[in-house]
């Protein structure tokens, strides 16, 4: 079986959970996307969160919340991602840029609009109570 092997930003706002959609998608997804060579998770979120969104993710502040796994969307049946998942602070103001179309602040009633690995997120979220219905 094949994985996916991803980072992601998961920053939460008055029970709302930022999401990004990527030109030509049909889903939402957590900021985030793959290390490159010899990044640690903090370089390639980091990297990865001012290219999507322009803001700078305080690595001092990352905090891993979890890690979750899922039949990747838009793969083959037995392609699975797993999402590697830390909380942090930003500075700068949050932008869609480079891939990402639009942004948006999901709350539990658009659970249906993420991918499946997200809908994990998203129902692990609401189990924490961090997240509004």
């Amino acid at each position: 079986m094949k994985t996916i092997d991803k980072i992601a930003w998961l920053h939460l706002q008055e029970g709302k959970l930022l999401s990004a959609r990527s030109r030509g998608k049909d889903r939402f997804y957590l900021p985030g996307g793959k290390r490159e060579a010899n990044e640690t998770d903090a370089e390639a979120l980091r990297r990865e969160i001012k290219e999507e969104l322009t803001v700078d993710l305080d690595v001092a502040s990352l905090q891993h919340v979890g890690t979750f796994e899922a039949q990747a969307h838009g793969h083959p049946t037995g392609v699975s991602v797993v999402m590697i998942c830390y909380s942090g602070r930003y500075s700068g103001t949050l932008q869609p840029a480079a891939e990402i179309e639009e942004m948006a602040w999901l709350s539990y009633q658009d659970r249906p609009r993420v991918s499946a690995v997200d809908q994990k997120i998203f129902d692990w979220l609401r189990e924490q109570q961090l997240l509004a219905d």
